[in-house]
């Protein structure tokens, strides 16, 4: 995650800011500072201390990032602290460095300000006490010192926030993308499940009720001619499956175009259903992309079982037609029309479903009395 890798990268920088500072202002009072041993013991003992807090609590407030309780008492502990070392040996007012970025990042702006100029105020009271004669001089430094440190540790530190805030807006940014794409597969699941589901409808169960329906109109005079129906539907059934489980085309298209396919289709139906079915091709025929040839290959399978199933037909007309932009296909019978209660069958609920896919439209017109008619547009 970028917004916790930036804060942990720049706590790491921050704990080896404050330590170094830590370190170098303790090992300078012991070589500089020209106060007696036990002052400078007390100094260095107070900035191990604040290095201590900070190890402890500080890195952790800092990381909760709430400027609530905990957080005010670990900051005016290290103030405190501050105040120990400053008093004890003057030398350690360098801690300032480290001190001011510390508060700012504890505490709200309005709150650090008040504690900073406190922090700076420290000098110059001590050089009252000890040094009167400087206090002016050290009370000006504070001054000036002190809008310093609060102008540069308050940009500092919200550059560092915003820094931050980006980091984390990026997190929940690749969050969502994550989510997007994990809803996206999970679409494209669905939408492939549906259209195998599809493929599977239009091709083995349809194939599949013609081997019930040739065998279970068992006629001995027509034995021999019902028997290589069923055994050709069935060879055609299986070469289906094979095609479907490799993911190609079509068998009906796999060697042979749409008009050829959508004649086969046609004169296979006058075989089964015992109706004739003619075939009509206008314009000039094509090479479509196979998922528009796929879509109409199937849109006519399925017009031409709905015929023999339901509408009592006596004729059915089949009509392919080639424009320059889009193909159109017409299937009508003269029966006794769609029932109400096929409007929405699978069938026709899966023929739309493919001609939406291809930014194409189906029409049903039909339902009572005078035939049904399917009619699928598709740009081509």
């Amino acid at each position: 995650m970028r917004g916790g890798e930036a804060h942990a990268g720049y706590l790491r920088w921050w704990d080896a800011y404050f330590g170094l500072v830590a370190v170098a202002v303790a090992a300078a009072t012991l070589l500089v500072d020209d106060h007696r041993p036990w002052r400078r013991g007390l100094a260095v003992g107070a900035i191990a201390a604040m290095a201590v807090l900070h190890v402890t609590a500080g890195r952790k407030q800092i990381r909760r990032g709430a400027e609530d309780g905990a957080a005010l008492t670990v900051t005016l502990t290290h103030l405190l602290l501050y105040v120990v070392a400053v008093v004890s040996a003057p030398f350690t007012s360098w801690l300032l460095f480290a001190v001011v970025p510390l508060i700012f990042q504890l505490m709200n702006v309005r709150t650090g300000i008040v504690l900073v100029i406190l922090a700076n105020l420290v000098i110059p009271a001590v050089a009252l006490v000890e040094e009167p004669q400087t206090a002016t001089a050290n009370l000006l430094i504070a001054v000036i010192t002190g809008a310093a440190s609060i102008w540069v540790s308050y940009w500092t530190m919200r550059v560092i926030r915003q820094n931050v805030e980006r980091g984390q807006l990026i997190d929940e940014l690749e969050a969502s993308r994550a989510e997007v794409a994990r809803l996206s597969h999970d679409a494209g699941i669905s939408a492939e499940r549906a259209r195998l589901a599809g493929e599977i409808h239009d091709t083995l169960a349809q194939g599949f009720t013609s081997v019930v329906t040739l065998l279970q109109a068992y006629d001995p005079q027509l034995r021999d001619e019902r028997l290589a129906l069923a055994v050709r539907t069935a060879k055609e059934n299986l070469a289906e499956a094979r095609a479907l489980v490799a993911a190609l085309a079509p068998a009906a298209l796999a060697s042979t175009s749409l008009s050829d396919a959508v004649r086969r289709q046609a004169d296979r139906f006058t075989e089964e259903a015992g109706m004739p079915a003619t075939v009509r091709v206008t314009g000039t025929p094509r090479e479509l992309p196979t998922p528009v040839e796929v879509v109409l290959l199937r849109a006519a399978q399925e017009a031409l079982t709905n015929v023999r199933r339901h509408a009592h037909a006596t004729e059915t007309e089949v009509v392919l037609t080639y424009d320059e932009q889009r193909v159109r296909l017409v299937v009508h019978d003269d029966g006794r029309g769609l029932a109400s209660d096929h409007t929405d069958g699978f069938g026709l609920a899966g023929m739309r479903s493919r001609a939406e896919q291809v930014r194409g439209s189906l029409t049903v017109r039909g339902g009572q009395p005078g035939g049904t008619t399917v009619e699928l547009e598709v740009p081509a």
